[in-house]
């Protein structure tokens, strides 16, 4: 089991621009659903873009996350498919 609050600080070391919005499943740390909006997917292939994420999670992924549903998205896309929000958290 990992914390939800780590899980989010591995992503958001990894991805600093990022939207993230991330959502344990079960209740039982172990089951997450994410979706992250980052610069850092543009030119890169949907498997490229999750390797990133799968990475930044490191050991976590091959022992305290059980599964790990994930949408990745460059701010353009996201804005495709979101209705034209960039993803990108007003400041």
């Amino acid at each position: 089991m990992i914390e939800p609050a780590e899980v989010e600080r591995l992503l958001r070391a990894r991805f600093s621009d990022a939207e993230l919005e991330l959502v344990d499943l079960t209740g039982t740390r172990d089951h997450y659903k994410a979706r992250i909006v980052s610069s850092a997917f543009a030119g890169k292939s949907l498997i490229e873009q999750h390797q990133l994420v799968y990475g930044a999670l490191g050991a976590a992924m091959s022992g305290a996350i059980h599964a790990f549903a994930l949408n990745t998205y460059t701010p353009e896309a996201w804005a495709k498919v979101s209705g034209g929000s960039d993803g990108r958290r007003a400041t």
